[in-house]
């Protein structure tokens, strides 16, 4: 078992900006010999992000004792296949998006093309980084990315969400809940639970925490689209209702909605009671996520 470190002395803000630099510099140089626009809008697209799923893996792997140097290979990973999601979620084909960010969407600065071509490069670097880093547990690691991201994951959420838009009646709450575990909450699960995969523990505690997150993380979500500012969030605001799409909000009300995001927080910092204070890095994150303005 690997030894464990301390309290994260970092504030939130300082391990995101820590996070995203690392994030930034290992793809930079995966790409630094890579001369066509492609590469640029890769960097392009990974560029301005608040880092979250690639903190939660390298916060994770301190946790369960992997160095700084193992975990950024992993996170880096997440950060691609997230990257990659947003480009082709921004397409004219299926959210028609011409912000992100507070930046130009990909399609908008490029080309369709251009963008659709970054994604899939994208998503492909994300396992090239897990599989030639001598990354511990690389195999399951790789396998349930796949997974995680794929129709059991992200993209069967989206599948669900693009099938809504179209359907006789609103998605109930139950509904939504399933739709967004896919969609928000897969990707989340695994960036919670690689580092104690990577130091072969028990994910069981962080997968918890990452369930709960992910759902709050997607509420929060819900609530900035009906409260937000779009240049404050550097996206268009307002846009489900606009689509009719039935959303936590719609469903549970805007204080229903902060009040179950508030309960899923909660879940997610009881979840880190096997780490003690040590896991208060984690739990700053869980309270961010149902607080931020972004």
């Amino acid at each position: 078992m690997a030894a464990r470190s301390g309290p994260n002395p970092l504030t939130l803000a300082e391990s995101l900006t820590a996070a995203r630099a690392a994030v930034g510099d290992m793809v930079a140089q995966h790409l630094r010999d890579v001369d066509l626009p492609v590469a640029q809008a890769m960097a392009y697209a990974l560029s301005g992000g608040k880092c979250l799923r690639g903190f939660l893996v390298t916060e994770g792997a301190r946790l369960h004792g992997i160095a700084p140097a193992v975990a950024v290979h992993a996170a880096a990973a997440i950060e691609c296949i997230h990257a990659y999601s947003l480009i082709h979620d921004d397409l004219p084909c299926m959210d028609d998006d011409d912000l992100r960010r507070g930046q130009p969407t990909v399609h908008r600065k490029w080309d369709e093309a251009t963008a659709v071509l970054a994604g899939d490069a994208l998503q492909a670097l994300a396992f090239e980084l897990l599989c030639g880093a001598q990354t511990p547990h690389a195999l399951r690691l790789v396998a349930t990315l796949a997974t995680a991201a794929g129709v059991r994951g992200m993209v069967g959420g989206q599948a669900m969400d693009i099938a809504a838009e179209s359907a006789p009646v609103p998605l109930t709450l139950e509904q939504i809940t399933r739709l967004q575990a896919g969609k928000t909450g897969a990707l989340i699960i695994w960036s919670a639970m690689a580092g104690p995969v990577m130091a072969g523990d028990d994910p069981a505690p962080l997968r918890a925490y990452g369930q709960a997150l992910g759902l709050a993380f997607q509420i929060a979500d819900d609530l900035l689209d009906v409260e937000g500012d779009a240049g404050t969030m550097g996206k268009a605001a307002r846009k489900d209702a606009r689509a009719g799409k039935a959303t936590f909000v719609s469903l549970l009300g805007v204080a229903g909605a902060r009040a179950r995001a508030q309960e899923l927080a909660d879940a997610a910092t009881a979840a880190l009671a096997p780490y003690g204070k040590r896991g208060e890095g984690l739990a700053r994150l869980a309270r961010f996520a149902v607080t931020r303005k972004y």
